[in-house]
């Protein structure tokens, strides 16, 4: 399990642990920053699969506990960067060039290198429920 946990995709990108930490971090930061909060801080320090599991968990349920009256002034939030020092991103720029992005990408990294250590996830796993609807 180890193997898997610390496999990564090429020499000079972070492992399994990095992508899953990042998604969550992506994650509790949005629901956090938009609805005018402090993201929980969370140690990253996981080194099991229960560990792992554990903080997907406490991101999901912090990014549940987020009522949508407290996105009322997402658009008027503003984020700060540590890589832009002095600048900031406003409510809906942040959830569209920062948030997504960066969660779609660290998870889609995890799932790639499950894929790669031949666990049998596939892409309906990745994805999730999909709501079809009858058309009208």
């Amino acid at each position: 399990m180890s193997a898997l946990l610390h496999a990564q995709l090429a020499p000079d990108m972070r492992d399994f642990i990095y992508q899953i930490q990042s998604a969550c971090d992506y994650t509790k930061a949005g629901a956090a920053w938009l609805s005018g909060q402090r993201p929980p801080r969370h140690e990253d320090n996981e080194q099991t699969l229960e560990e792992i599991r554990a903080r997907i968990r406490r991101t999901v349920k912090f990014a549940e506990s987020v009522q949508p009256a407290q996105y009322a002034e997402a658009d008027r939030q503003q984020v700060s960067m540590s890589g832009a020092p002095g600048k900031v991103l406003v409510g809906r720029d942040y959830l569209l060039q920062m948030v997504l992005p960066n969660v779609y990408f660290h998870a889609g990294m995890a799932y790639a290198i499950l894929r790669h250590k031949g666990v049998d996830v596939g892409k309906m796993d990745f994805l999730g429920p999909v709501n079809f609807v009858d058309k009208s």
